[in-house]
């Protein structure tokens, strides 16, 4: 689904991710750790098309996207939840949602009022306060949305960087639910860059821990020990 070979990427001056290898299958759900700047984020950025790499390539679902523009990786079927949300606080969580909808690539321009339906079901506070502009949510509320808009754009693969960093628990746990739910039952993709370690060792198929750029670990989520824990994730 979704392959990166030898990718490097620059954050400034400094080499943030280095010669990163790695495959995604489809329906997996992997999950991405590592201590802040480690070039986790670097890393989802790159793949987005935000950052260039400085070597490597990237390939979704056989074909090389290394050179395409972001909005065009979009539409090619990466969805794309930055750290810190990312949504337009002027515009209404209507407006916020249309947004996402630019994305879509010609086949999914149909099915649109199904797929706003299907996703407000997915968080229906977003229905209730439909006409309420985004700056005026809450953080949980905000990130429900930035998810929300996302899934708009009909993506192969769900990409999200920190989605639970700074907000309430039991939005939290809503937001867990929904993520589990759409690999589970509807084989989404889903790469999550994630400070919660239990979440991921119950989430995800899979996982890489980052250090200076690099994967220092990799494999099935059930051997992130105590141990890799206490070496890498521990301040």
């Amino acid at each position: 689904m979704l392959k990166l070979e030898n990718v490097s990427s620059f954050y400034g001056e400094s080499l943030a991710i280095n010669q990163i290898t790695l495959e995604i299958k489809e329906g997996s759900f992997y999950g991405i750790l590592g201590k802040n700047g480690m070039g986790k984020t670097t890393l989802l950025k790159t793949i987005m098309g935000l950052m260039n790499k400085t070597e490597g390539s990237i390939n979704l679902a056989g074909k090389d996207i290394s050179k395409l523009k972001t909005n065009d990786r979009a539409i090619e079927g990466l969805g794309y939840v930055p750290q810190g949300r990312g949504i337009m606080p002027q515009f209404t969580i209507e407006e916020n949602m249309i947004v996402g909808t630019f994305a879509r690539d010609k086949d999914s321009a149909n099915n649109l009022e199904e797929d706003f339906e299907f996703t407000l079901k997915l968080f229906p506070i977003l229905k209730k306060f439909w006409k309420r502009r985004g700056g005026d949510l809450s953080g949980g509320q905000q990130q429900q949305l930035a998810i929300a808009r996302a899934l708009l754009t009909k993506p192969k693969i769900l990409i999200l960087d920190e989605p639970t960093e700074g907000i309430q628990p039991n939005v939290v746990e809503e937001i867990e639910n929904v993520l589990i739910k759409l690999n589970k039952e509807f084989n989404l993709t889903i790469i999550i860059v994630e400070q919660n370690v239990n979440f991921i060792k119950k989430a995800a198929n899979n996982f890489s821990i980052l250090e200076r750029g690099r994967i220092v670990e990799e494999g099935d989520s059930s051997k992130i020990t105590n141990n890799l824990v206490e070496k890498y994730l521990t301040i």
